[in-house]
């Protein structure tokens, strides 16, 4: 644990866009990253390697407490044009937390995991069907993103075996302000792909369990669920996403903070926090398999 600590705060002193990052050719796609993401990799595989058979879901959940007190930052992808795979975990956002903690849970369970490995499941994870091909490919709605998952067979979505209840949205936040991403402001044909992505999401039919539902169906979450929370703002399907952590019996939030600005576990239930904010609608869940 010491060794793991000693990394974090070693990558806290480093900026988050350097001009020195690394670019590594990992087969026909470039990555960019710093030397202290691969060191931090390596050293979370190290510590864990002996956790090699338990659940994925709790090696999610032991990797997500060794990266606590992580900075939140927003926006670690969004790199430049082409598209980059890009490995950061000097700074996480919601998004990037899930899909790390989840990479590095599976590299485990591989004879011999190494970073290569790591890399290569964060890679499956983040983009459509497993394949980076540009800025669209990347899996920017979470709902798709958990539908995406569950057919590579990574998570399987449960929100219909537990609760049931179909939830219908809109969703078309991405063409409709192309203004607030900068790629789709110089890429017009990127936007166009994004309405087609988007309308397909928008038609499939999605389950969830609704917010004043939860405490019924609570008992059905596990730890190291990861948990897509839902909501009514316009053109949006999931506005934050967190890992379920169980504390004296409650489902609690393992997350990337805005509010904290750095990765925590929640004082508040799950309930208390969906409770807290009239925009939220309830959950999404994808069990890591």
């Amino acid at each position: 644990m010491k060794h793991i600590l000693f990394f974090l705060i070693s990558l806290f002193l480093f900026p988050f866009f350097q001009r020195n990052e690394l670019r590594a050719q990992d087969n026909s796609n470039e990555i960019i990253m710093m030397p202290q993401d691969k060191q931090l990799v390596e050293s979370i595989l190290l510590q864990l390697k002996e956790d090699q058979k338990q659940e994925t879901g709790l090696l999610v959940i032991k990797v997500g407490k060794l990266l606590l007190g992580t900075p939140y930052v927003a926006g670690t992808l969004e790199v430049g044009d082409p598209e980059r795979m890009v490995i950061n975990l000097r700074g996480l956002d919601c998004t990037t937390f899930a899909e790390n903690c989840l990479a590095i849970a599976r590299t485990i369970h591989k004879n011999n995991p190494k970073f290569n490995d790591f890399v290569e499941e964060l890679r499956f994870i983040r983009y459509r069907d497993g394949i980076l091909k540009d800025y669209p490919s990347r899996l920017h709605y979470f709902s798709d993103w958990i539908y995406n998952n569950d057919q590579k067979k990574v998570v399987k979505s449960i929100s219909k075996e537990i609760a049931n209840i179909a939830i219908e949205k809109k969703v078309d936040f991405m063409s409709s302000n192309p203004q607030d991403y900068p790629i789709l402001k110089t890429h017009p044909d990127f936007v166009k792909e994004i309405a087609i992505q988007e309308d397909v999401i928008t038609k499939r039919k999605t389950w969830y369990i609704p917010k004043n539902r939860l405490s019924e169906f609570e008992h059905s979450l596990k730890d190291g669920d990861i948990i897509g929370i839902t909501t009514k703002m316009p053109g949006m399907d999931i506005s934050h996403v967190i890992i379920a952590i169980r504390l004296n019996g409650r489902v609690h939030l393992l997350n990337a903070s805005s509010k904290h600005k750095k990765v925590v576990i929640s004082e508040e239930t799950l309930e208390q926090y969906l409770n807290n904010y009239k925009l939220i609608t309830g959950v999404m869940v994808a069990r890591p398999l």
